[in-house]
């Protein structure tokens, strides 16, 4: 049950106010707005490559150009694949609390963030279909539920917070990325536009609720809440690092060369760049408490 907090900040109100006038005023028809070209060039970057899972690693000196660039396919259709199942995720639960007690007021812009993600998730698929043929299928592992129920709001906004920043990181480089097709950085840029927005209000949503939840939370249960979504973050991003590409690839032994990526210092340096600005954010509000421990 979720109390009356968000019907009554004034600041949120205002916010989503504009966050909804912002829709209106930035919608575009994405059926309309993409041209499809039939193939996109297999001798380019299909990902800016500071962006692939092998740069700056052994594993990515031992690959020819060519294999690097197709390599950066894959990366691609996995990364557009994970938007896919990210958004589906989101929107079911977005869409479960439409209009329910305790979220009458961001119902209005929740419409709007339901459409949006419609779309991009038809755009994302309309991708990884017409230029990898396939969805890639998504990794296990990130749908452990806290005990906790008071806190089961908070943590599917902070899911769907932490999901959205770490794309938006991508979005962001590559829509601006002239080494990049132009339907590449369109898709992205346009993603980008609209994760803005989002970002803005899982912010601010995630902050009330968090506020909320400390008003009957035990110690022990602000620090599972900690443990998980550091947890949770991992997750995230080691999905990135998918042995289906690098056999697609053709990567010799696809698990070991994830293992060795994973244990990498550049994956670690990747990480740390992509949430930068999320633990920056987690750590204010005090969701996760500030620490010196090293990434993984």
């Amino acid at each position: 049950m979720v109390s009356q907090l968000i019907d009554s900040d004034e600041r949120f109100l205002g916010i989503l106010e504009r966050l909804s006038a912002k829709s209106i005023d930035d919608y575009y028809n994405p059926y309309q707005m993409f041209e499809w070209p039939d193939s996109l060039p297999e001798d380019m970057w299909w990902m800016s490559p500071e962006l692939t899972t092998t740069y700056g690693t052994e594993i990515a000196e031992r690959l020819s150009e060519q294999q690097l660039h197709a390599l950066s396919k894959y990366e691609s259709v996995n990364f557009y694949s994970l938007n896919v199942h990210g958004i589906r995720e989101l929107l079911i639960e977005v869409v479960k609390r439409i209009h329910t007690a305790g979220f009458q007021t961001p119902s209005e812009f929740f419409h709007h963030f339901v459409g949006e993600e419609n779309e991009h998730m038809w755009f994302f698929a309309e991708f990884c279909n017409r230029y990898g043929k396939k969805i890639y299928k998504q990794m296990p592992g990130g749908t452990v539920s806290l005990a906790n129920s008071q806190a089961e709001s908070l943590v599917v906004f902070l899911r769907i917070l932490i999901f959205e920043e770490l794309v938006d990181h991508f979005n962001s480089l590559m829509g601006a990325d002239e080494r990049l097709h132009e339907t590449i950085r369109s898709i992205n840029r346009l993603h980008h536009q609209d994760e803005s927005r989002h970002i803005a209000f899982g912010r601010e949503l995630v902050g009330v609720l968090y506020e909320d939840l400390k008003r009957t939370a035990t110690p022990d249960e602000l620090r599972d809440l900690d443990a998980y979504i550091r947890r949770y973050m991992t997750y995230s991003f080691e999905t990135l690092y998918n042995p289906q590409v690098y056999r697609d690839a053709g990567i010799d032994n696809p698990q070991r060369a994830r293992s060795e990526l994973l244990s990498s210092v550049a994956r670690a340096d990747l990480e740390q760049r992509v949430f930068r600005k999320t633990r920056k954010f987690l750590e204010k509000t005090g969701i996760i408490s500030h620490s010196q421990e090293a990434w993984r």
